[in-house]
């Protein structure tokens, strides 16, 4: 056992894990923050996006211990109080979900592509960054709609990488 030690969500969280334990593992069963969901554990349907140090991370493909010291931000992290973020209220507005299940990742993803582009989204940038995600119910229209709302409203300069 190893204990791994992070700030989720502007809490600072230590826990007792075994050296294998998968970051998604980590945030539902170690801490009890069950927003970020496990879809397909191969890296491919995007469900489990949270962000580490501000940048979009697939929690199943990343151990726990990889992340410790990390700043961790999850899909609960985002609203400030009843104050959605702008993408997930965007996501409301525009209907972008239907079961939900692809929601949270849908969500982080956006949020890290707005912050890495900017007000600069156009719907084919959106569609291309949204390859790693996978929705099974909406055909990613509102989706699409969802994000560029959001970027609009946001108007954020595009970050250095």
């Amino acid at each position: 056992m190893t204990t791994v030690s992070m700030t989720v969500n502007g809490r600072q969280v230590s826990a007792d894990v075994e050296d294998r334990t998968l970051l998604v593992d980590y945030l539902r069963n170690a801490i009890n923050l069950t927003g970020t969901h496990v879809g397909c554990d191969t890296s491919q349907c995007g469900a489990c996006v949270v962000h580490v140090d501000g940048r979009a991370v697939k929690s199943c493909t990343m151990l726990a211990v990889q992340a410790s010291g990390s700043a961790v931000t999850t899909i609960e992290g985002l609203a400030t109080g009843d104050e959605l973020h702008p993408v997930q209220a965007a996501f409301r507005e525009h209907h972008g979900l239907q079961c939900g299940f692809c929601t949270p990742g849908m969500i982080m993803t956006a949020v890290d592509m707005i912050r890495r582009h900017g007000g600069q989204l156009d719907e084919a940038t959106v569609r291309h960054e949204l390859e790693g995600n996978i929705c099974r119910c909406t055909g990613y229209h509102n989706i699409v709609k969802a994000i560029l709302d959001a970027a609009a409203k946001m108007q954020m300069p595009a970050a250095a990488e």
